[in-house]
């Protein structure tokens, strides 16, 4: 499906900062982060939602999301919290029509950046948290 920005990253096709891959899943740095260290898990095969996912794939996208959330608590971000979400069709602000996790770091005090990072998204100014976050998961 070449009009889907995930599948083109999956393919090789448009650029991403890779956090951590499995044979059927992508994990990604957010290009429009509201924290430091906001990941995708993207699974490889195009999904528009959570209805056309595997059940058991969709278990596997949901368990590296929680290897993620761990590696950003206890790995060198030092983040104190992780939000996990899906948001599972257009009406719960689904932006992009291919099915994924956000793993969004939290950190203590944040909530008035995070609510304001929410309406005004920019994009990412560094890939530095990938790294953050492959050192963690290695942990």
């Amino acid at each position: 499906m070449p009009e889907c920005v995930f599948c083109a990253i999956v393919a090789g096709d448009s650029p991403a900062a890779i956090v951590a891959e499995t044979d059927d899943l992508l994990a990604l740095l957010d290009v429009r982060p509201v924290s430091t260290g906001h990941t995708l898990v993207v699974p490889k095969v195009h999904a528009a939602r959570l209805s056309e996912l595997d059940d058991a794939l969709g278990a596997r996208m949901f368990a590296l999301g929680h290897r993620l959330a761990r590696a950003a608590q206890a790995g060198p971000l030092h983040a104190d919290g992780t939000n996990l979400v899906v948001n599972d069709g257009r009406a719960a602000f689904q932006t992009v029509d291919h099915v994924h996790l956000h793993v969004i770091p939290r950190f203590a005090g944040d909530k008035r950046a995070l609510l304001g990072r929410l309406l005004r998204r920019r994009p990412r100014t560094s890939d530095g948290a990938a790294a953050l976050l492959r050192e963690g998961l290695a942990d």
